[in-house]
C-alpha cells in the first residue's frame, strides 16, 4: 500500500479527533416536568472506525453534548467495543450518559440493542434476538422497520420493546414515514426518535424525550422498557406515553426532531476532517465500508 495516502487519511483523522475536542461544550441546563427528570436521547448512533461512520467515539460523545443530549447509546455494527471506549471517555470527561449498545444486522432485519454487557450474535431470529438482549438486562428496539423488515419481525412483536417511530427516513418521503408509524401501532411500544448518525446530519436529529424520576442507567433502561418516552416529529406531532405528551404540553412542549442546526466551525471542520479521512481510506483499501441492506429494493442505513 501507498505510503503518501496513509499518511494523508492518518493526517486527516487527526484532525478529525483534535478539533472535535475542541470547545468542549457545558451540559445543558436539567428539564423537569412534573415529578420527572426528561433527558434528551438518542439511541441509534455509529462512530468510526467499523460503521463507515465520520467520528470516533470520542468525537461523536462531544457532539452529543454540542446538541443537548443527555443519554445516548453507540451502537456499533454487531459489535460492542467502540461504545466501551466512547462510554470510558464520556465518564473521563463529564460527558453525556453512554449506554452500551449494538446494532443487531442481519438480512431480513436490523435491531438495537441497549443496556448490553457483551456482544448479541447476529445469525438469529428476531425473536431469539431480543431474548438475548433481555437476558443481558437490556432493551430490544426495532431499528428503522420499514415494511421490507415486518415479516422478520412477526414472531418478535410480543417480545420487543420499542420502534423506532421517527429515524432520518421518515423525512425523506412520506411514505416510508407511515410505513414506520403503522409499525408502531401494531400494539403498545415504546416511542424512539434515532439519528442512526453515521456522519450525516448530527447525533439527535431524531430524538427521544425520556421521562425519570433519577438519571441512572437503570432509570433509562427501565423507561425504554415502560413506555415513558415521548418523540416529536417536524411538524409537532408526538408519539408515545399520552399522559406524558400531556404533561409535556402543559409545561411548554418538547424539542421537534428534524430540524437542521448548524453546529459551529469546530464540529464541521470535524466532522469534513474525518469524512475526507474516510474517503480516502476507502479508496486506497485501508477497510471496507459496511454494505447496506435493501428493503423492498430501497436502501436504508445500517
Amino acid at each position: 500500500m501507498e505510503t503518501g495516502p496513509v499518511r494523508l487519511a492518518a493526517v486527516l483523522l487527526s484532525i478529525a479527533v483534535l478539533t472535535g475536542l475542541v470547545d468542549y461544550p457545558a451540559p445543558r441546563q436539567p428539564v423537569t416536568m412534573g415529578e420527572y427528570r426528561v433527558l434528551a436521547g438518542d439511541f441509534h448512533v455509529h462512530m468510526f472506525p467499523l460503521d463507515a461512520a465520520t467520528l470516533s467515539p470520542w468525537d461523536v460523545v462531544v457532539e452529543a453534548r454540542r446538541r443537548g443530549l443527555d443519554v445516548i447509546a453507540l451502537t456499533g455494527h454487531n459489535h460492542t467495543w467502540t461504545a466501551k471506549v466512547g462510554r470510558w471517555f464520556s465518564q473521563m470527561t463529564g460527558g453525556p450518559m453512554v449506554l452500551i449498545g449494538e446494532e443487531v444486522i442481519t438480512p431480513p432485519y436490523d435491531m438495537i440493542a441497549v443496556g448490553l454487557t457483551s456482544t448479541v450474535r447476529w445469525q438469529r431470529s428476531a425473536a431469539a434476538t431480543a431474548a438475548e438482549i433481555h437476558r443481558q438486562g437490556g432493551v430490544a428496539i426495532a431499528a428503522h422497520p420499514l415494511r421490507g423488515y415486518w415479516p422478520a419481525y412477526d414472531e418478535a412483536m410480543p417480545v420487543i420493546d420499542g420502534a423506532e417511530v421517527l429515524h432520518p427516513m421518515a423525512f425523506v418521503a412520506p411514505e416510508f414515514a407511515a410505513e414506520l408509524r403503522e409499525f408502531f401501532e401494531r400494539r403498545e411500544l415504546t416511542a424512539v426518535g434515532s439519528s442512526d448518525f453515521h456522519g450525516t446530519a448530527y447525533p439527535g436529529f431524531s430524538r427521544t424525550h425520556v421521562f425519570v424520576r433519577e438519571v441512572t442507567e437503570q432509570a433509562v433502561l427501565d423507561a425504554l422498557r415502560t413506555h415513558q418516552t415521548v418523540t416529536v416529529d417536524r411538524e409537532g406531532r408526538a408519539y408515545g406515553n399520552a399522559s406524558l405528551i400531556r404533561l409535556a404540553e402543559a409545561n411548554g412542549g418538547l424539542a421537534r426532531s428534524g430540524i437542521v442546526e448548524n453546529g459551529g466551525m469546530w464540529s464541521s471542520l470535524s466532522r469534513y476532517a474525518a469524512l475526507a479521512g474516510m474517503i480516502v481510506a476507502v479508496l486506497f483499501g485501508l477497510f471496507r465500508p459496511h454494505r447496506h441492506h435493501r428493503v423492498d429494493g430501497r436502501r436504508t442505513a445500517g
